[in-house]
């Protein structure tokens, strides 16, 4: 993971035409169609600019909940002048997570899987699954979880969604209508046009809304571009 900051500026100008919920904070989520893109660098570089920006907080919500690969990047130092994640807090925000143990795993404290670590020194939450309390051979599924999203709105001024590609994992799918706003993550020199095209179908299909693309890695560097999908 790189800390794309210096090159996000079009993308924030983006992102911050959502007009913000009555209920508070903006809530945005990054995917793209295929691992390599780039989304998870995109993701928490953009949480850091909105931490540098919140009155309250930003989150950075991981869904992958089985590698917390953007928690462990923070662990090993993201970027210069970063900090590390510090104690864990509860995340369940007192609402129904956005995801659900096949088989339950009755009173084992399901719903408090999911804690979040304030960064040192800035106003950003990174989340974590506690993977290690999850029996062997239980399944891990994300699911729309309205009052979570509407709590976390309340508790902060911007929720970053770091989703997995498409080709991996529907979990971007599960929780796209709950979101503001969609940018599309393209690896400029690999993806194809079909495929930004069938990704932006797919997250329209279940409700979600596409406010625009992340060009990454144009020729080889991590500038990155924003246009909306028209």
């Amino acid at each position: 993971m790189r800390d794309l900051r210096v090159d996000l500026d079009n993308v924030w100008r983006l992102a911050t035409r959502l007009n913000a919920p009555d209920e508070g904070g903006r809530s945005i989520m990054f995917i793209a169609a295929h691992d390599g893109a780039g989304t998870s660098s995109l993701a928490a570089s953009f949480a850091l600019m909105a931490a540098e920006h919140a009155q309250k907080s930003a989150w950075l919500v991981e869904l992958d909940v089985s590698r917390n690969i953007v928690f462990k990047a923070f662990e090993a130092g993201f970027g210069d002048e970063v900090g590390r994640p510090g104690r864990a807090y509860d995340a369940s925000l007192r609402q129904t997570p956005f995801y659900t143990l096949s088989p339950s795993q009755s009173g084992s404290g399901e719903d408090k899987l999911l804690t979040v670590h304030q960064i040192s020194g800035q106003k950003l939450l990174v989340t974590r699954f506690r993977n290690d309390r999850v029996a062997p051979g239980v399944r891990i599924r994300l699911r729309a979880a309205p009052g979570w999203w509407q709590a976390l709105r309340k508790a902060s001024d911007w929720a970053v969604v770091d989703a997995p590609a498409l080709s991996r994992s529907s979990a971007g799918l599960a929780v796209a209508s709950e979101q503001d706003g969609v940018v599309l993550v393209v690896e400029a020199d690999r993806t194809l046009p079909r495929e930004v095209v069938a990704l932006r179908e797919e997250i329209e299909a279940v409700g979600g809304k596409i406010i625009g693309v992340a060009l990454n890695r144009v020729r080889t560097d991590a500038r990155c571009l924003a246009r909306m999908a028209g």
